[in-house]
């Protein structure tokens, strides 16, 4: 299965997310896909169909998200906390998350078409050399394109993105590249694995559960969220855009909050200076993965 779809929307669907897109349509969606293995149990199969049959909705749904204008997409794909699943799951999952990004790469051409980037959020120490690369060669092939902006959240919790932003900040105290004064809201919100994106206004979760599981719990401190009990492999559009018309109810509400919550200050010289050299470093990073 292709990252990138063909759109194959019928005339009604087409009909109504242009009705949508009279409403405002959230810059950033975030997904928490839940239930592959709960689908696999349903549907009498293996795990790793149930997974698969995730991967697919996903190509899907991100194909939904262009038809309809999203600018910017985070997936939780693949959690820290995940590596306690049994031997055999996790090594099918790492064989499975490596088959789909070889298959990224060889779209390359496609990827370019649609202006998307990819990016990895999450704490790539924890992955397998191989796969390790692969993700970065996918950033590093698609880093220049600006219309649409995936992040894979693999090998990641918000806990563990937030102890990495301050352990870079800390590190710049020690270096003496910051001071005190300069640590602000702004700064730490940059130092997060998302760094310069836009907060999620919308996150979509799947199978019923009514909880993040650690995921973009910095950024979605003001997000709308929107909770269904479908499992993930079942999403349909209409479960889409029903969300998307929720959010469409309540984001003048939303923006009262969200405004006051990120009005930071701005940054410091030192503070501008130094998330420069962490935009630096993290590129060093995707290089070095690429020749190792």
């Amino acid at each position: 299965m292709s990252w990138i779809k063909e759109s194959n929307l019928g005339w009604f669907h087409l009909l109504c997310l242009r009705v949508l897109k009279c409403g405002r349509i959230p810059k950033h969606v975030a997904f928490i896909m839940d239930g592959n293995r709960r689908f696999a149990k349903k549907k009498n199969v293996e795990k790793m169909e149930g997974h698969t049959k995730g991967f697919d909705k996903l190509s899907e749904t991100l194909q939904w998200c262009l038809d309809i204008g999203i600018t910017e997409v985070t997936v939780y794909a693949f959690s820290i906390e995940n590596f306690k699943r049994s031997k055999e799951e996790v090594d099918d999952l790492m064989q499975l998350t490596k088959e789909k990004f070889k298959r990224l790469l060889e779209e390359r051409d496609k990827l370019m078409e649609h202006g998307l980037r990819i990016r990895v959020i999450g704490n790539m120490g924890y992955l397998p050399e191989d796969i390790a690369k692969l993700a970065a060669e996918a950033e590093f092939m698609t880093k220049e394109n600006n219309k649409t902006l995936l992040n894979v959240a693999f090998s990641y919790t918000a806990q563990d993105e937030i102890t990495s932003a301050v352990n870079l900040t800390l590190q710049g105290l020690n270096n003496g590249e910051l001071n005190v004064a300069d640590i602000n809201l702004n700064l730490l919100s940059k130092c997060l694995h998302t760094q310069n994106s836009p907060y999620p206004e919308l996150i979509i979760r799947t199978s019923g559960e009514t909880r993040l599981s650690d995921f973009l719990l910095w950024q979605g401190s003001c997000s709308y969220l929107h909770f269904t009990g479908v499992l993930w492999p079942e999403l349909s559009l209409w479960h889409f855009l029903w969300a998307i018309f929720k959010f469409q109810c309540v984001c003048k509400n939303l923006d009262i909050v969200k405004n006051k919550l990120q009005s930071f200050p701005a940054l410091s010289s030192n503070g501008s200076a130094f998330i420069d050299g962490v935009d630096t470093y993290r590129l060093d990073l995707i290089k070095k993965a690429l020749v190792s």
